[in-house]
């Protein structure tokens, strides 16, 4: 035994010897960086970048709930790039057609395969939605024409399930030396919009019109979806990153990250614009610019929703943009963030100063505490006080409105800090 492990270490140290004694490294600490690309990721398609700073959070003017839940603090912010503007109807829309074709291509059976034995969706071939056959192969898809009031079968959007599956990292740690698969959650959301949120929020009002046609005429792409709840919000951030990841792997090129829904500390540090302790994106203390224009879109003097040019939701880079170049941070409709809203959380020291966040993940049997989720921002219904940026108000995470929305992060495309004093290299 004692001679075998001398032949196994001999082994070894030829083998030490052969690949210390490599021209490149001449016997010096040079590092592996067989893992490195010549590929540099582009800024994805409608985001902007967000550096990395110092953030005095909180107040910076009246509290208007007077709830006392966001005393000024310094905290330091990690990069990261974030959608220029809000998630608009075309953009959701994507994501809505395609549920809705992956569902008929697994119905149909449109598959290839792959070089690995598994089985891929066949995009390449469209679904002929005209044809009879594949209507009649798609009819679980729709709503007959006799239930549907206009006389003309219509698509059942509640079947329009979006499968999301995710390692919990948090209760893994929690619970060391189990299988990895116990952590491997599975949910199944339902992701078309909720188009009736403008009517069941607005009683007695005529908006039977804005109802039907929101989410789908060609007049409101541009405009910020609506209707959402948080569930869906983070579906849709989940099949971006899927989307992005799956070309970058079929060219080849690394990927690593998410799309994500900023959380409370992103949402402010981005929405200040670099502009320490100013009540609005564009500074302050007035909405109004210096020819009495307003500067954002909500609901101002005593009830004149149009005086800023929009009766409710208007085009989602209407206005100027912040310094950082990001478009209706406040104003519009406010935005999900992916943070719990604890009343006092901001008030211990608890709380890091590093990217702090407070998040979780929502389960079935949760207090109704757990499910209230800060939404950022004020709206196009709301009086200016709401547009403050320091303004902490919350949402029920299964709940959907006319005037919130959201917009997504990523943040493992940020370049690195130049000039970098500390550097090694």
């Amino acid at each position: 035994m004692k001679q075998l492990s001398l032949s196994i270490a001999a082994v070894a140290m030829a083998m030490f010897a052969a690949s210390c004694g490599q021209p490149t490294s001449q016997g010096q600490l040079v590092g592996d960086y067989s893992n490195r690309s010549s590929y540099k990721a582009p800024t994805p398609v409608g985001m902007v970048y967000v550096p990395s700073g110092v953030l005095k959070t909180g107040y910076s003017d009246q509290d208007i709930q007077n709830a006392l839940d966001a005393p000024v603090r310094t905290v330091q912010m990690t990069g990261f790039y974030m959608d220029a503007t809000e998630i608009t109807n075309a953009e959701y829309r994507q994501f809505t057609s395609w549920v809705r074709d992956s569902i008929a291509h697994v119905t149909l059976g449109d598959y290839k395969d792959n070089d690995d034995g598994t089985q891929q969706i066949d995009w390449a071939n469209r679904v002929k939605w005209t044809d009879a056959d594949v209507q009649d192969q798609l009819m679980g898809l729709f709503v007959d024409a006799s239930q549907t009031g206009t006389g003309k079968k219509e698509l059942d959007v509640t079947k329009l399930n979006y499968t999301t599956k995710y390692f919990d990292m948090e209760s893994s740690a929690k619970n060391p030396g189990q299988p990895r698969s116990n952590f491997v959650v599975t949910k199944s959301i339902n992701i078309y919009p909720d188009t009736l949120v403008w009517m069941r929020q607005f009683t007695y009002s005529n908006n039977e019109p804005i109802a039907r046609q929101y989410n789908w005429f060609p007049a409101f792409d541009e405009y910020p979806v609506v209707g959402v709840n948080y569930h869906q919000a983070n579906a849709f951030c989940d099949w971006r990153t899927n989307l992005w990841k799956a070309d970058r792997e079929k060219r080849k090129l690394f990927f690593e990250g998410t799309f994500e829904l900023p959380n409370e500390s992103e949402w402010e540090w981005a929405a200040r614009g670099g502009r320490q302790l100013s009540p609005y994106p564009w500074g302050g203390p007035y909405v109004l610019n210096q020819k009495g224009c307003y500067l954002a879109n909500f609901k101002p003097d005593r009830g004149d929703y149009s005086a800023d040019g929009g009766l409710y939701t208007v085009n989602a880079n209407a206005y100027w943009p912040n310094d950082y170049g990001l478009y209706n941070m406040s104003g519009n409709v406010a935005e999900w963030t992916r943070s719990v809203y604890v009343a006092d959380a901001y008030n211990t020291n608890i709380i890091s100063d590093m990217n702090p966040d407070i998040k979780t993940r929502i389960g079935e049997n949760d207090p109704t505490w757990m499910r209230r989720m800060v939404v950022k921002g004020g709206s196009w219904r709301d009086p200016a006080a709401y547009l403050n940026v320091s303004n902490r108000d919350y949402e029920f995470a299964d709940t959907a409105k006319a005037y919130i929305g959201f917009r997504c992060i990523i943040r493992q495309i940020a370049p690195a800090i130049k000039n970098e004093p500390n550097s090694r290299r």
